[in-house]
């Protein structure tokens, strides 16, 4: 039998599982995440291996949801010396690359900042012949100096033509160890987000390879010579080499890690999930089985970009949140944690701080740790800090739905004990077997995909066709991806026609998804 294993990274927490071939869990452990993140993957996944007593030469695949690259981009450590290009001159010189960036990040992106001449209008119509020359000596000025590059193109989701001979001539001058980023390939419609996400996703490619690279021979130093797939934030898999030239969506891949493992636990296509964890809750939506996606400009780490992002809501509430007692009766919930530290801080635990766990034990809501430690707190204050902490829940389970009328909610994490079984805006509440490791379930049953989104022009092909094409070159992403190209299926498919450009535009997004192509 083939085994696969599913780690996925929380603020608190490092959960692993191992599955049979039939996604059955064999085995699953909860590991403290670490500072450095990956000495806490690698402990998590020595456990579940040694727990489940599995073979270690059946086990085929790896899966990992992982926030190393999350991190590096908010600590501002260990990021890509990165030339930014942006084509666009003389049209776009007023705004100059990186404006809005936090000044410290600006510091570190904004040393090789170009702007070419070049670009395309809003139908498709060259503003300015690409200055192929420029992009020449600005290669040669880069040779040694930078490991990432960022190429942004005025309007490039209708045209992609300058990005790409940019791309090209790069390569023939800088040679083929340096990665581009082509925005075109990353971002929307929206020249100064699209640029931002663009030039964050090029920063973090030596991120995201050595901790590919790291989780690969930890495997190997184990025997373990399995398939390396990542966490993408739509709740799918990307395959390593995939995951290094698109290192920006691995961002946000553990609630929707939490969201598939939920959907799968319950086998539910639509309902609403609440993912409380050791920091945080995170709420998301299950749309026909996967998240649903935001549809505004996201901001990460301080910068504002528009590339694909679920739709989430976190608030400070989790297992580990501290709750500070004040006169008068009053009292303060978070948003603090005492995090991967619980089991040392909380009062159940033997600790000096009193947190949410701490609150639903006294209450008897939960049995973990020592009840005898909290025996001392006044009832009636635990009931009022309790409602609270349900009622912030609650208010943000009704932020996510689009009526007033009661929606399932599936509570999954390892803090879900926290919470009852009835919830006012939920017409049932379902706590699923091995909910407390729904995030590591969902990477390891992910299935793998691919998703593009670009402006058409209908009349060149015809309506038919153009749609068809669409899901085409979603495919072609699926199986790049790593997915098995006999068994692929559209997941979604958006069709928005464009009034305002000529040729009949129409903005179509489109996202294949399948099972993983077998060793």
């Amino acid at each position: 039998m083939n085994y696969r294993i599913g780690i996925d990274v929380g603020g608190t927490h490092t959960d692993a599982v191992l599955l049979d071939e039939h996604f059955r869990v064999v085995a699953e452990v909860k590991s403290p995440t670490t500072d450095d993140v990956s000495s806490g993957i690698y402990q998590a996944m020595r456990e579940v291996v040694e727990v489940s007593k599995v073979p270690v030469e059946n086990i085929k695949y790896a899966m990992l949801g992982t926030t190393h690259c999350t991190n590096a981009i908010v600590e501002r450590k260990r990021l890509n010396k990165v030339a930014v290009i942006r084509i666009g001159a003389p049209a776009t010189l007023a705004i100059k690359p990186l404006v809005g960036v936090p000044d410290d990040l600006r510091e570190i992106l904004g040393k090789h900042v170009f702007m070419v001449r070049g670009g395309h209008e809003f139908d498709g119509r060259e503003i300015v012949e690409l200055d192929e020359q420029h992009i020449y000596d600005i290669g040669k000025d880069l040779r040694g100096k930078v490991d990432s590059i960022a190429i942004t193109s005025v309007f490039s989701p209708v045209s992609s033509e300058h990005e790409k001979r940019a791309s090209s001539i790069l390569r023939e001058v800088v040679g083929e160890d340096v990665p581009l980023s082509l925005s075109h390939e990353i971002g929307s419609v929206g020249l100064l987000e699209r640029e931002n996400a663009t030039i964050l996703n090029a920063a973090i490619v030596d991120v995201a390879r050595t901790t590919a690279q790291g989780f690969v021979n930890a495997l190997e130093k184990e025997g373990i010579h399995a398939k390396v797939f990542f966490g993408q934030n739509d709740g799918t898999l990307m395959s390593v080499e995939y995951t290094v030239k698109y290192p920006i969506l691995t961002i946000a891949c553990g609630p929707t890690n939490s969201l598939r493992g939920a959907s799968y636990l319950t086998d539910r296509a639509d309902s609403i999930v609440v993912d409380v964890g050791g920091t945080t809750t995170d709420v998301g939506v299950l749309v026909d089985f996967f998240p649903r996606q935001s549809s505004l400009a996201v901001e990460l780490g301080g910068v504002r970009t528009n590339f694909r992002m679920p739709d989430i809501v976190s608030i400070g509430l989790g297992g580990g949140t501290i709750i500070r007692l004040q006169e008068d009766g009053k009292f303060q919930i978070g948003p603090d944690s005492v995090g991967y530290l619980l089991r040392e801080k909380s009062l159940v635990f033997g600790g000096d701080t009193l947190t949410a766990t701490d609150i639903a034990v006294a209450l008897g809501k939960a049995k973990i740790g020592d009840v005898k430690h909290v025996a001392h707190l006044e009832q009636s204050l635990l009931k009022r800090i309790y409602e609270r902490m349900v009622g912030m829940v609650e208010e943000t389970i009704d932020k996510m739905k689009t009526s007033n009328e009661p929606v399932p909610v599936i509570l999954v994490g390892g803090g879900s004990v926290l919470l009852p079984g009835e919830l006012n805006g939920a017409s049932e509440v379902i706590k699923p077997q091995n909910s407390g490791v729904a995030n590591a379930i969902g990477s390891a049953i992910a299935q793998v995909s691919g998703q593009i989104e670009k402006v058409f022009s209908v009349d060149e092909l015809g309506r038919e066709k153009t749609l068809e094409a669409a899901k085409e070159m979603a495919r072609q992403e699926a199986i790049i991806a790593g997915a098995d190209p006999e068994k692929l299926f559209i997941v979604d498919f958006e069709d928005v026609p464009l009034a305002y450009l000529p040729g009949n535009a129409t903005k179509i997004r489109a996202k294949a998804a399948g099972p993983l192509a077998l060793m």
